[in-house]
């Protein structure tokens, strides 16, 4: 039989979160008690603006994760290397002619164009600022909110590095393998810089000279 009474129907509410032998438990919990000793209807509704409603767990309740921000709009760059992305890939084996064990990569968030740049892991601000002017020459803004440019060219350089380098003395060159992780960075950013993006319809090199658009008369 359902219950009509609504006096009767708060006392099982009451009984079911607020006494002490229940504790103020979670609305899914209460919904639990409620459920095994009562029905109306709308019932689950009634049980969770009970829940909402109660002062006591509105008050002990602790937000567990952070709060959110402010939104920020990211200012969008109107030429080459305005802004540009950087992050770093790190545990790689030693290579180059200065036994180098990690990589810069950085990303033009205007051209989409790439560059990686050979590097230790123990380099300092001032090691990545001065290799980052003698190979871009250009100021560049880090906006971490935006790293998923990045995070993708670093999954396109590890591919390559799995793919093209063996890291044990098995495999000798002329397998079409190299020891040497760094003969692979020019190749891979010619590479790069001749594909052309779906959004875009042109490669990095027309992104960047401005060739390759239509002629209107």
């Amino acid at each position: 039989m359902a219950l009509t009474d609504r006096n009767l129907i708060n006392t099982i509410l009451h009984e079911c979160h607020d006494i002490v032998a229940v504790g103020h438990l979670s609305e899914e919990r209460t919904l639990e008690r409620v459920e095994t000793c009562s029905w109306w209807p709308n019932w689950k509704k009634d049980v969770s603006e009970y829940f909402q409603t109660c002062d006591r767990c509105q008050k002990a309740n602790r937000a567990t994760g952070k709060k959110f921000g402010m939104m920020i709009q990211i200012q969008e760059p109107k030429f080459p290397w305005g802004i540009a992305h950087m992050d770093w890939v790190t545990a790689l084996p030693p290579g180059g002619d200065r036994s180098y064990n990690a990589c810069l990569v950085l990303v033009d968030r205007y051209s989409k164009n790439t560059i990686f740049l050979p590097c230790h892991k123990d380099y300092t601000a001032m090691d990545t600022a001065i290799i980052i002017w003698n190979k871009v020459i250009s100021h560049t803004a880090h906006h971490p909110q935006t790293d998923g440019l990045t995070e993708r060219m670093i999954q396109t350089l590890e591919d390559i590095i799995r793919r093209f380098c063996a890291y044990g003395l098995g495999l000798k060159d002329s397998d079409g393998f190299t020891h040497d992780w760094c003969t692979l960075i020019p190749d891979l950013e010619l590479k790069r810089q001749k594909l052309k993006q779906a959004t875009r319809r042109k490669s990095l090199s027309q992104r960047i000279s401005g060739t390759g658009e239509s002629q209107r008369t």
